[in-house]
This record gives C-alpha cells, structure tokens and sequence, in this order.
C-alpha cells in the first residue's frame, strides 16, 4: 500500500465527510489529498516551508501554496520537494478504477 493510499484509509476512518465524499469526488479530489500529503511529510521530516523554499530556490509562499492546493503541479516540483525532505518521489501506474455500478440518473421504461 503507497503512502498515499494509507492516507486515504487513515482519513476515511477519521473523516466520515471525506469518507462518504471520496468516491464522487475522487477526481477533483486527489490534488488536495496531495497537497496535504506534501505537508504531513514536511512535518514528519522537521523540516519548515523556509527550509523548503531555499532548497526549491522559491519563496515560503509558494511552498504554502503548494501545501494547501497542489493544482498543477508540477513533476519536477513534486520530485524537488520530496527530495527537499529527505524522501523520493514514485509514480505508480495502476487500472483505472471502476465506475460505480449505479447512476444518478433515473431511467424510466414505459410497458
């Protein structure tokens, strides 16, 4: 199990909004979870936003901005900060999950 996905069964034990959210709003969802992420290994690393800042040659506002909505980040950055914390980056590629079986719409069939 990535660290990622412990993450996500850690919060939906803890969390029954973000529990009962997930699933319908994965997509929009996941960058936020990555965001949080960044900043959960930041701290387990000791390490502050300025320490972050100097080692991605950027300031402590950007890295504040990428901590709190990591939208379009970029690979090179995510790699950056996780070197910046003592981490490395990995990339897994998996099947796409499976839509749920039932709709939000309603058919109706006439007899």
């Amino acid at each position: 199990m990535s660290d990622l996905q412990k993450y996500i069964a850690d919060r939906k034990k803890r969390d029954k909004g973000f529990a009962n959210g997930y699933e319908s709003g994965y997509a929009g969802f996941r960058m936020k979870v990555i965001s949080k992420m960044l900043k959960e290994i930041r701290l387990r690393s000791g390490i502050t936003q300025d320490v972050i800042a100097r080692k991605l040659h950027t300031k402590k506002s950007a890295v504040s901005r990428i901590e709190n909505n990591a939208r379009d980040i970029k690979l090179s950055t995510l790699e950056k900060y996780a070197e910046a914390c003592g981490m490395e980056l990995a990339i897994n590629i998996v099947p796409q999950r499976k839509k749920p079986a039932h709709s939000s719409r309603h058919v109706v069939h006439a007899v």
